[in-house]
């Protein structure tokens, strides 16, 4: 995989770090442990709009990548919203993703 992002993804997950499916986003969210929320390009606009209620403060960024390629990463067949629940790895994904998307924020 020579694609930082996804790559960075899959070093926070094996570090247990990260938090992926709705569900599980929102409730890390609401505990405090959720740093960054991150969204694929390709979730429907409804539940975007649905988590961007429940989700409150946190900051939320929307992926340039598929759930598909998202999924690959992660070792899943797909994946369209994930937690990132560390402060360094939520830093360090906001610097690419900003700058891969141009500072595309939900």
């Amino acid at each position: 995989m020579n694609d930082a992002i996804l790559s960075l993804l899959g070093l926070c997950r094996r570090a247990g770090k990260l938090t992926i499916g709705n569900d599980a986003v929102v409730e890390d969210t609401k505990s405090g442990a959720a740093k960054l929320v991150i969204l694929t390009r390709d979730i429907s606009a409804n539940t975007r709009k649905k988590l961007t209620k429940e989700l409150g403060e946190v900051t939320i960024l929307t992926l340039n990548r598929s759930k598909e390629e998202l999924g690959f990463a992660l070792g899943r067949r797909l994946a369209a919203v994930v937690a990132v629940c560390d402060d360094g790895f939520a830093a360090k994904l906001t610097t690419l993703i900003e700058s891969d998307t141009g500072g595309n924020c939900l």
